[in-house]
């Protein structure tokens, strides 16, 4: 987190010396303005963060604006496209079922694909100045775990069931960047008219008129008798989870 400082740092600073303008930063929200370190709703992580990766961006939006620099503050959030990194892509049941593993309790997560995020930064540098000073939330839309299964199983043409654990299980998963995840799912499951208000899926398309939902985002699928893959993930590979943990919500 102190190298990401110290870059966005440099950053503002070569923004300023050089008179670039306008200038976007794409950061996120420091959730310790919701949750302190004091709230002992979640654990505090490297000691001084509730989610490290956000609250490390947001806490850099300083840097710009004590510069005074003319600057739209981008707040990206969740790509689809993680999914089929890091550990929360599909797993495997036992009995050879898809399951889709999120700690929501039913709140909507706001997404987006990757390749859109550059779009609608284009957006926002096609207003001019505009949107100088001002934080630009964007989305694809707001789904649910049952949704995104839901979705899912459409693209894929095979069932995916959605199971919803706790911020605790989800945090215990051991891949790593699984405690940092667990939170901030927390985060965004407990503060979901926060985080998705901030994330208007309309306004992200005045920004975008290609603007992609999850079901024609960037969900890459290939197959054949033997294997089915989404993306760069071969569900045959995938570690399998404990029987009992798995739920009866069906994606479809």
């Amino acid at each position: 987190m102190e190298t990401e400082s110290a870059h966005a740092s440099a950053l503002a600073e070569a923004a300023k010396e050089t008179g670039i303008q306008p200038f976007i930063w794409s950061t996120l929200e420091d959730t310790r303005r919701w949750i302190p370190l004091s709230d002992k709703r979640m654990p505090t992580l490297m000691g001084r963060y509730e989610v490290p990766h956000l609250d490390a961006k947001g806490e850099a939006d300083q840097f710009f604006t004590e510069l005074g620099l003319p600057v739209a503050f981008l707040l990206t959030f969740f790509h689809r496209d993680n999914f089929i990194h890091f550990g929360m892509g599909l797993k495997k049941s036992p009995e050879g079922d898809l399951i889709l593993t999120l700690p929501l309790r039913g709140k909507k997560l706001a997404g987006i694909a990757a390749e859109d995020i550059g779009k609608c930064a284009y957006g926002i540098f096609k207003r001019g100045k505009d949107l100088i000073g001002k934080t630009v939330g964007i989305a694809g839309e707001h789904l649910t775990g049952v949704q995104i299964a839901a979705e899912t199983s459409r693209a894929l043409g095979r069932e995916v069931r959605f199971q919803d654990i706790s911020p605790d299980e989800y945090r215990k998963m051991g891949f790593p960047g699984a405690e940092d995840l667990g939170n901030m799912f927390q985060f965004y499951r407990d503060f979901e008219q926060v985080f998705c208000g901030a994330r208007e899926p309309g306004f992200s398309r005045s920004l975008n008129r290609d603007l992609k939902n999850f079901r024609t985002g960037s969900l890459r699928i290939s197959g054949n008798s033997n294997k089915l893959k989404l993306g760069n993930l071969d569900f045959q590979r995938c570690p399998r989870i404990h029987p009992g943990r798995s739920s009866n919500i069906r994606g479809s």
